[in-house]
């Protein structure tokens, strides 16, 4: 059955997804602090000093009243108010901590901490206000760990961009990996952008990049999966998911993508190995199982191919594909009949489909059916150009029919097309032509 039949589900990016996002919130979406101040600076008073004693502890029952207390006394306490922000958000009070936040830059702008975290929590909410304070971040410098810090801000940014102004959003994931030259998180949402933008050799760069900082991240070598796939180049498909597969071996999908890469390279014993595995770990995917069906017809297991169709059939009986599917492993095992049977129903579900007609006039043909063979044919013509194939199994339906002036003229067809390819049908055509036309 090698060519009739499309594998299913071949676009990895579905099931074989990189996870920068959820990276993203493990590594930027907690709220920073401050370092803390001198006890002299007016700003910082017993109770301030006492409320930040308790924050220390994570006993934010106790800081906040006290942190109430200074902003009531000095609304424009911008460390209060940052702190209690600090507070709201470590106790799930979302829109308190934002608007908390919102007065500690009011009071004084030009804080780090306070434009970061304020906007890690807009973009939470999914608000376009957060990229104007993140992009306040990253022109300030942190308290502490400066380096980290803005790198911080950067990718955040990124991500806040990522839908709206996706090429803005790569610059800032550059400006990340700059300040961050051993974090792949940059470069694994960077090529997620860029993939998604069909910049297949921009992606790929970003995903061999963090590779070369993490050997084993498993994001990156999806992502370069998903490249090779995408443009075809099906050796390096393979090796990235079998690296991939030696640290996630129970992942059931790309074992199936793996599987999905082995048919496409004609690797068919192999390809069904792994799809079989594949289905051990995720044994719903009936796509995973149109694909192994493939695979076993295509690697001679047509019983095997028979089954399986069958059940998806069962399953889906106004598929088109499952049917032909179905209909040319029977014939591989010279059902004829049955096979006749299946290749009708594919053609009654997708009628326009010119490949199933031919096998179905294969199949009426070995039937003694030759008015069917005949119409399928000409159905087939339809679609599809005629070759050497069709010229002489129509002038074979033809002559059993004892339609012999139609029979020699598709016989003459045939060898005008076949040019020696054919000997075995050429030297009976010829024959056939001495006894149904000798003036010929």
């Amino acid at each position: 059955m090698s060519g009739r039949q499309k594998l299913v589900g071949w676009a990895a990016a579905a099931v074989l997804s990189v996870s920068a996002s959820g990276l993203w919130a493990q590594q930027t979406g907690k709220s920073v602090h401050h370092v803390r101040v001198e006890d002299s600076d007016p700003l910082f008073p017993p109770e301030l000093r006492q409320a930040e004693a308790a924050l220390d502890k994570k006993n934010y029952s106790a800081a906040e009243p006290m942190l109430q207390q200074v902003t009531g006394k000095n609304p424009n306490n911008y460390r209060a108010w940052f702190d209690l922000g600090y507070v709201y958000t470590a106790t799930g009070r979302k829109p308190e901590a934002i608007e908390a936040y919102r007065k500690s830059v009011a009071a004084k702008p030009d804080v780090f901490e306070s434009n970061l975290n304020l906007g890690l929590l807009l973009a939470q909410n999914g608000s376009p206000e957060a990229e104007q304070f993140l992009r306040n971040a990253t022109r300030l410098k942190a308290s502490a760990n400066p380096q980290e810090g803005l790198a911080r801000a950067w990718l955040s940014l990124g991500h806040v961009l990522e839908h709206r102004k996706p090429a803005e959003a790569v610059q800032a994931f550059a400006e990340a990996a700059k300040l961050q030259p051993k974090d792949p998180e940059p470069h694994l949402s960077a090529g997620a952008i860029l993939e998604k933008q069909n910049d297949l050799p921009g992606a790929e760069r970003e995903y061999q990049a963090a590779l070369a900082v993490a050997p084993d991240s498993a994001d990156a070598l999806i992502g370069l999966a998903n490249i090779y796939m995408q443009s075809k180049r099906l050796p390096q498909a393979e090796a990235a998911l079998r690296q991939y597969l030696a640290l996630d071996p129970k992942n059931g999908p790309a074992r199936v993508q793996l599987g999905r890469v082995l048919e496409a390279e004609g690797k068919h014993t192999e390809a069904a190995a792994q799809l079989q595995q594949g289905l051990q770990l995720v044994p719903d995917d009936l796509n995973a199982q149109r694909d192994l069906a493939f695979s076993y017809a295509n690697s001679g297991k047509y019983d095997k191919a028979e089954a399986l169709y069958r059940a998806l059939v069962a399953k889906a009986p106004n598929d088109a594909e499952l049917h032909y599917g179905l209909g040319a492993s029977l014939m591989a095992e010279h059902k004829y009949p049955e096979a006749q049977t299946e290749l009708l129903n594919a053609v009654k579900l997708k009628p326009d489909a010119g490949v199933i007609y031919g096998d179905l006039a294969v199949a009426a043909a070995e039937n003694k059916n030759y008015p069917l063979a005949l119409k399928a044919l000409d159905m087939r013509a339809k679609f599809l150009p005629e070759n050497p194939g069709t010229y002489f199994l129509r002038a074979t339906a033809l002559d059993h029919l004892k339609q012999f002036k139609l029979a020699a003229q598709s016989y003459r067809q045939f060898l005008n097309v076949s040019e020696g390819k054919n000997p075995e049908q050429e030297w009976q055509a010829q024959h056939r032509l001495l006894a149904i036309d000798p003036k010929k």
